[in-house]
């Protein structure tokens, strides 16, 4: 099937059933289609600043919430393949990312997640390994789940079946693969949880008023104040 190329995300259709759906139109970003039956939301209020959609094969979906209680935008790179999907909620930020999910995985990302710079995002290798006694593949693409008020430091890779619970915090350069509770700290390659119990919160520690923040009165708490499940 031809590529199809557009040099802004807008409303779209064509006579492959791939679709955009927004309502307003954002210069500056890409998107390629090369299959069909592809499916673009984008939110009322949704802010994008150079974002790279690629819609590799049929039946992608991809969708991202709106941007209402911050003012940063949504920027990276998105590569969705077959019968794949990624759905990232309201008031996500980073600057920028690196998301594909492929082979049927879904990645979904919740509400108010805070992305530092150059994460990746992977459920799959891109390439195929085999086990050669047997011929099965023993790296199949797998779901990420990433849940509400997820703060992620520079350069971390969360891979394909990891699952992070509300208000948790990665530590910069970790290499994520599993399951992980919520309001905890986890680092380190592979992570492994360093802390329990926290909280964090959006304000800079030098661009937010008050400029020294001893403790949690300083800062207007979130809904995600809780203790760490049990594992």
């Amino acid at each position: 099937m031809p590529l199809i190329k557009l040099d802004s995300i807008k409303e779209y259709n064509d006579k492959n059933n791939n679709s955009i759906s927004c309502s307003r139109q954002y210069d500056g970003c890409t998107v390629f289609f090369r299959g069909s039956n592809n499916k673009i939301k984008i939110a009322d209020g949704a802010l994008l600043s150079n974002v790279i959609i690629h819609m590799d094969c049929d039946n992608g979906e991809l969708s991202i919430g709106k941007h209402d209680s911050v003012n940063i935008p949504f920027k990276g790179i998105v590569r969705i393949g077959q019968d794949s999907k990624v759905l990232i909620g309201n008031n996500v930020t980073c600057s920028p990312i690196y998301i594909s999910a492929v082979e049927g995985a879904k990645i979904t990302i919740g509400e108010d997640c805070m992305f530092a710079t150059s994460i990746i995002l992977r459920s799959d290798d891109s390439h195929p390994i085999f086990d050669v006694r047997t011929g099965k593949r023993v790296n199949p693409a797998k779901d990420i789940n990433i849940g509400n008020h997820v703060w992620v430091g520079e350069r971390a890779m969360i891979l394909g079946g990891t699952t992070i619970g509300d208000g948790s915090i990665v530590g910069m350069g970790s290499i994520v693969k599993k399951k992980f509770p919520n309001n905890c700290i986890l680092a380190g390659i592979p992570a492994r949880i360093t802390r329990k119990h926290i909280a964090w919160e959006r304000p800079h520690l030098s661009l937010s008023e008050p400029y020294m923040k001893p403790d949690s009165s300083c800062v207007k708490k979130s809904n995600y104040w809780n203790y760490t499940d049990d594992v």
